[in-house]
């Protein structure tokens, strides 16, 4: 594939449909010569970057070894091939849904997505018509005749049943398919309106839904993440620059601070603490242990600390936690109590009992979140007002954080290469349950003991049995449809 240049009619998953949420500017671009993805218009190179189009908010994060081969499983059940092959840099884009949805980067382009469906407690796979560039579906597909080819491929319309020369067996109500002419070229993709069994019967009405069409170029290749950090060099250059005078002015106009980084194990965080050792030198590490981190996540904590020499300012709040577990039942999405009590309580009153008052770096990024992008990059929250909180890396995406971790060899918590995006407390409530699905399949034992603590509490309280199942996560219980 290396060295072909593809252009395509790709449908618009997401962008058309919901719209998506700018968090900033979409700074994701590619570079045809060097096969990487680039965060300027110009590659180190000194080649012209074209704009990848991925749906707001566009914080694209590297897919790691075993996120590819998780794709690949997806896609070789629903289609018997896999998706992505050895050697081309792939990139994540999570996307608005309504649970977990990624848009999967590669070549330049979106060539397909994941989502996962909670109902079913199953994983989908969405591919764009670009991915009969890569693989020939041995399932979920659907021929057409010659005479349809150009409505469907140019117009977006869908696959009737006069037009049908062959579908796969298999193929359910609901499926996505790929649209493929009598050469077994891919046209286009849709979902499928019946199953294979009455499709074959029909001689008029709808097959396939075709998704809508939109074009963008394809240009697969080799690469390594070393030669991304060598094409994005200037651009870290830059916002690392920006991110150390930010950091300098605002111990400036707060000398008599003392200065930490507040360190959760996670990247963002990581890549704060790089930026603040360029700008100032050694700063304490401020971490709070609530009881429910992966053990991974404190053993970075300790490896972060020791590979940089740093003091580590350990908060254990876990008997916080259990004890207003014990009272309220745990938290959920609209009554996320376990912020307050394990990290804002512990942090105002050891900040308290030991200086009175301090600055503290945070990784927080407006790209994150809608919220997070209201946040003022310089703030004081109402329940810690004696913590002056900066968000150095706040302008910055996940790709600028993950190249300036691999620029600089820095130790990052080995749970983003198994599958994980974000650090935090295992069972957060604000976790979508495609992720929460992950951990109990990765960890077993440790979601089965937060089960039986939810289910202990839920019988005593007479919950309901689709409360004890999942419906914690929600404060209002929600009466049956």
């Amino acid at each position: 594939m290396k060295g072909k240049t593809y252009l395509f009619i790709a449908h618009n998953l997401h962008s058309v449909a919901m719209g998506g949420l700018y968090h900033g500017r979409i700074m994701l671009h590619w570079c045809d010569t060097c096969h990487v993805p680039v965060l300027s218009a110009t590659c180190a190179c000194g080649a012209t970057t074209r704009p990848v189009p991925v749906t707001p908010p566009g914080d694209a994060r590297p897919a790691f070894p075993a996120d590819i081969a998780f794709i690949n499983r997806i896609y070789q059940h629903f289609y018997g091939e896999t998706l992505l092959p050895e050697g081309n840099l792939v990139l994540l884009s999570k996307v608005p849904d309504d649970d977990r949805m990624e848009e999967i980067v590669m070549g330049g382009t979106v060539v397909g997505a994941i989502r996962f469906l909670p109902g079913k407690k199953i994983w989908e796979a969405l591919p764009r018509p670009v991915a009969g560039n890569i693989l020939q579906p041995k399932k979920g597909y659907v021929i057409v005749d010659d005479g349809a080819v150009p409505f469907i491929e140019k117009e977006g319309s869908s696959v009737l049943a006069p037009g049908l020369v062959a579908i796969a067996d298999g193929v359910i109500a609901g499926d996505e398919v790929f649209i493929l002419d009598r050469d077994l070229r891919c046209i286009g993709v849709g979902r499928a309106r019946t199953d294979s069994i009455t499709a074959r019967t029909l001689t008029r009405g709808q097959i396939v839904k075709t998704r809508k069409n939109v074009s963008s170029s394809f240009l697969p290749g080799t690469a390594t993440w070393n030669d991304a950090v060598v094409a994005n060099e200037p651009e870290l250059t830059r916002a690392k620059n920006a991110s150390v005078a930010f950091v300098r002015n605002v111990i400036l106009k707060n000398p008599d601070l003392v200065k930490t980084v507040s360190f959760s194990g996670g990247k963002d965080s990581l890549a704060t603490l790089l930026v603040v050792l360029e700008a100032c030198g050694p700063v304490p590490l401020l971490t709070i242990d609530t009881g429910l981190e992966f053990p991974e996540t404190l053993e970075n904590i300790r490896m972060v600390a020791e590979r940089y020499q740093l003091p580590l300012i350990w908060i254990d709040a876990a008997r916080e936690f259990w004890n207003t577990f014990h009272e309220q039942g745990p938290p959920s999405i609209d009554n996320r109590w376990c912020c307050r009590v394990c990290k804002l309580d512990p942090v105002r009153e050891y900040i308290r009992d030991h200086y009175g008052e301090i600055l503290s770096f945070i990784g927080q990024r407006k790209y994150e979140s809608f919220s997070r992008m209201k946040n003022p990059r310089v703030w004081r929250n109402s329940y810690v007002k004696n913590q002056l909180c900066a968000a150095p890396i706040h302008t910055w995406t996940a790709l600028h954080v993950w190249l300036f971790i691999f620029k600089n060899s820095a130790p990052y918590n080995i749970l983003y290469e198994n599958r994980l995006d974000r650090i935090g407390c295992y069972m957060c409530p604000a976790s979508d349950m495609g992720v929460l699905s992950g951990i109990e399949e990765q960890y077993p034992a440790l979601w089965s003991e937060w089960e039986k603590k939810v289910e202990n509490w839920g019988s005593a309280n007479e919950k309901s049995e689709a409360w004890i199942k999942g419906g914690w996560r929600k404060k209002v219980e929600r009466s049956p449809e």
